[in-house]
């Protein structure tokens, strides 16, 4: 293993920084080696370790609606279901996760 005599300075937002470390901090895992875990992935993979893009569709949030925007999100959820337009629970969720990289 080569000795770690590099630094690296960037600067974030703060409340990026606290969050992941807060998540670091419960996976024991210092700052530090998370980088170095993220270069040598972008060494792997000859770029980023993962895709960037902006997505096609942008998820519903029921938290930012209106009372009215969130009944027709319903009554649309409803007319698919009428219309015999639906999944199982267990394929809704791959959709997701496929179409939002989770």
């Amino acid at each position: 293993m080569a000795a770690k005599s590099a630094n690296l300075y960037a600067r974030i937002e703060p409340d990026v920084k606290e969050q992941a470390e807060s998540i670091l901090s419960a996976l024991g895992i210092p700052a530090s080696n998370a980088i170095n875990m993220f270069y040598k992935q972008i060494i792997l993979n000859r770029g980023l370790p993962f895709e960037v893009k902006i997505p096609a569709v942008k998820p519903v949030n029921a938290a930012e609606l209106s009372e009215t925007e969130l009944d027709a999100e319903l009554e649309k959820g409803y007319a698919d279901m009428a219309a015999g337009r639906i999944k199982s629970a267990r394929q809704a969720f791959a959709d997701i996760r496929k179409d939002y990289g989770l």
